[in-house]
Order: C-alpha cells, then sequence, then structure tokens
C-alpha cells in the first residue's frame, strides 16, 4: 500500500483550509536513519503522540501518559491513524471545531534504529514486525534513549479498539525520571511550553 493511500484517514478527517497541518507532500524518507517524534496534544483528552517513521509515513499512537524513561512502567498505546512525515515538525494551535483541536508541541524528536528479530533471531523489517504485533527499536533522540519495544496487546477484533504497550527495555540509559508534567514540559524544537504556544499561534 502506497504513503498515499494510508494517508486517506489523515486528510479525510482535516479541512487544509483551517488547520496548518501539512497535507504531506514528501516522498522517500527522512534521512539515513528513520526518525521519530513525540508529540504533546492537548487535545480533548491531553496525551503524547509517539510516531514512527515506517514506509514512508508516521505510524502513531496516543500514549495518554507518554513514554517513560523506567522500565517498570508499561504505558498504554492506542494506533491512531498514520501521519505524514512532515507532520514531525508541526507545532501549533490546531482551530476550534477541527478534528484533534488543541495546542501541539514536539517534545522529542530524534532518529531510531530497528531491533526486531524473529524466533530464529533473524532482522526482520519495522513495517513486518509492527504487522506482527512486536517491535523493538533503539531512540536516539534529544529525550529519549536506549531500547524501547511495542507489544499489541489487544487485536482490535469484536468493536474493541486495538491496543499496545510501550514499554522501555531494562538497559544502560534506562533511568527512574518517568514522564514530564505534560503542562510544564518545553518543546524540544522551541523551548516553549503548551501554554506559550497556545498563546502565540492560538
Amino acid at each position: 500500500m502506497s504513503a498515499r493511500q494510508t494517508l486517506a484517514t489523515y486528510r479525510r478527517r482535516r479541512d487544509f483550509s483551517r488547520t496548518t497541518e501539512p497535507k504531506g507532500a514528501s516522498r522517500g524518507r527522512t534521512g539515513d536513519r528513520p526518525c521519530f517524534v513525540v508529540q504533546i496534544h492537548d487535545a480533548t483528552a491531553m496525551h503524547f503522540d509517539f510516531r514512527l517513521e515506517v514506509d514512508g509515513v508516521l505510524k502513531s499512537w496516543a500514549v495518554p501518559k507518554g513514554p517513560s524513561t523506567d522500565p517498570h512502567d508499561r504505558r498504554l498505546a492506542m494506533p491512531t491513524e498514520d501521519h505524514p512525515l512532515e507532520y514531525r515538525e508541526f507545532e501549533g494551535v490546531i482551530a476550534a471545531g477541527e478534528y484533534g483541536a488543541g495546542a501541539v508541541i514536539v517534545w522529542d524528536e530524534g532518529t531510531y534504529r530497528n531491533l526486531s528479530t524473529d524466533r530464529q533471531d533473524r532482522a526482520v523489517p519495522m513495517g513486518e514486525a509492527l504487522d506482527r504485533g512486536h517491535a523493538s527499536f533503539w531512540l536516539d533522540g534529544r529525550k529519549l534513549h536506549g531500547g524501547y519495544s511495542l507489544t499489541r496487546i489487544r487485536a482490535g477484533d469484536d468493536g474493541d479498539r486495538e491496543a499496545w504497550l510501550l514499554v522501555k527495555q531494562d538497559d544502560e540509559r534506562a533511568g527512574g525520571d518517568g514522564t514530564p508534567d505534560p503542562r510544564r514540559a518545553r518543546s524540544a524544537r522551541s523551548g516553549h511550553t503548551l501554554g506559550q504556544t497556545r498563546r502565540d499561534r492560538g
């Protein structure tokens, strides 16, 4: 399936005459290594959006409590629609009445390495690993570092939404800091908080 096809839901939900969110025009990869981004989104419910570049789009999960540096924290991650690669740079305020209305900041950004393997310890492409329901990767961000994993815990059958867990691996980059208060956290790009972004760009 092409990136254009996987972005159909993203585009259908947005009126680009009223939102500054990107439509998604780029093709190909963002660099030598795939990128990741974590955005804080003050929508109807405050949450973190965790996104990984996979096959020309940003595979996305809403993480209510945010990614943690503590391996003991098992963070619920709910899949959302694929986003265009340009979304990794998006900060601003989505207008009232639009899908996802509210302020957005880039809390963390960087690149990642796919560590996913099969039972024979053979490398598995990230897209295939996600299809199988378990992916491991190493984050090199401004704030998040080290190994993480995403594991599907509910397939989304019988009317239930699909659900995953995002967990920090117990490695040399693990810590006990958990996740920052999203209302006080600052953007990795602008240094602004959600409140400052709302005032400056609202």
